[in-house]
């Protein structure tokens, strides 16, 4: 059974890291009671480690939806292909805000695949960014 213990130093990095929003859709924390997940990117079931460089900020809906999948399908190549990694890889690279910032769009194979599996743009959540101050939405790098 995989160790689930994260280390208080990786933790404080994560948390330093993070800046509020889920790292995959950018939900903000502060619009929600429920508090954002601990991400194994690389899930512990498939040897991912409890460290800073393999750890996520994510809402409970790309972290329920995420699961244990590290890879999905590209509907535009309809190939199997990795999803974003938030630390290894820059969100900007793979998804962009439509044109009205509501939606997110996936700009890349990966982008696309992510945006796909964690279902980043539930109704739900767009109806949260439609309402949220522009101060706060889409957020700034």
């Amino acid at each position: 059974m995989p160790n689930r213990y994260i280390p208080k130093a990786e933790l404080e990095k994560l948390e330093a890291a993070y800046k509020g929003y889920c790292e995959y859709c950018k939900y903000l924390q502060k619009y929600t009671s429920a508090r954002l997940q601990n991400d194994h990117i690389i899930p512990l079931a498939l040897k991912g480690k409890n460290e800073f460089a393999n750890l996520a900020k994510a809402c409970i809906s790309c972290n329920a939806n995420k699961h244990t999948f590290t890879s999905f399908l590209d509907p535009v190549t309809n190939e199997i292909v990795p999803l974003f990694h938030p630390r290894q890889q820059d969100w900007n690279d793979h998804f962009q805000w439509s044109e009205d910032r509501l939606l997110i769009e996936g700009k890349t194979p990966t982008g696309r695949a992510t945006v796909i599996l964690l279902d980043m743009n539930t109704p739900e959540i767009v109806n949260l960014r439609a309402v949220m101050p522009k101060d706060e939405h889409p957020p700034r790098r």
